[in-house]
């Protein structure tokens, strides 16, 4: 196991605060009512975040980081942050968005960030050689790590990122279809109503 303190912060700090901070998004939520105003649309965004965000992080985990892994969490973070403006630009624009969920959402679009740069800094080498520099030819293979991770580790962080992160914001999704489905069927049912009486 490496005691390298960056792979410690990584593992331990950077990791659960993306925890505690994805659920704290989601009460806020819950308090704004979003079902019944912005709805599912906004549940979608929040769950392509969530593949932005914990796809890198599972490949980080399973497989060796190289200059295509390094690559691909660099695209992943600006690709998140280009979503992220666009889930704020609709939110604000149905539901009201209190100031404790924007501070959340500081920490959840600056822990990938964190995240990557410990990241960088514990393969140093592969991204300088991303550029064509360093000592190191660039490696481009999917591959899994010489010297991996406690899969007790492993399995954890997957397993909290599918309850705590992934799952709350499915039943978010849920909840805002079943919301639209009423207002259709009360929609339709006011319109049938008034045609009856016609």
């Amino acid at each position: 196991m490496n005691n390298d303190p960056l792979l410690t912060m990584l593992m331990y700090f950077v990791i659960p605060l993306w925890f505690v901070a994805g659920i704290a998004d989601w009460f806020c939520h819950r308090a704004s009512d979003i079902e019944h105003t912005t709805g599912a649309k906004e549940s979608l965004i929040h769950l392509l975040m969530f593949v932005q965000v914990g796809l890198p992080l599972a490949a980080a985990l399973i497989f060796e980081v190289n200059a295509l892994l390094i690559a691909g969490i660099i695209v992943m973070f600006f690709v998140h942050e280009a979503t992220a403006l666009w889930d704020v630009s609709y939110a604000t624009s149905g539901r009201h968005v209190g100031p404790l969920e924007q501070h959340v959402h500081s920490f959840l679009e600056m822990i990938p960030l964190m995240a990557g740069l410990l990241i960088i800094g514990l393969h140093w080498d592969q991204f300088l050689a991303l550029f064509g520099q360093g000592s190191e030819p660039a490696r481009f293979t999917l591959e899994l790590k010489d010297n991996p991770l406690p899969w007790s580790y492993v399995v954890t962080v997957l397993a909290a990122a599918a309850l705590i992160e992934f799952a709350p914001y499915v039943e978010e999704l849920v909840r805002g279809l079943r919301a639209r489905g009423s207002r259709r069927s009360a929609t339709g049912g006011d319109y049938r109503h008034r045609m009856s009486h016609r």
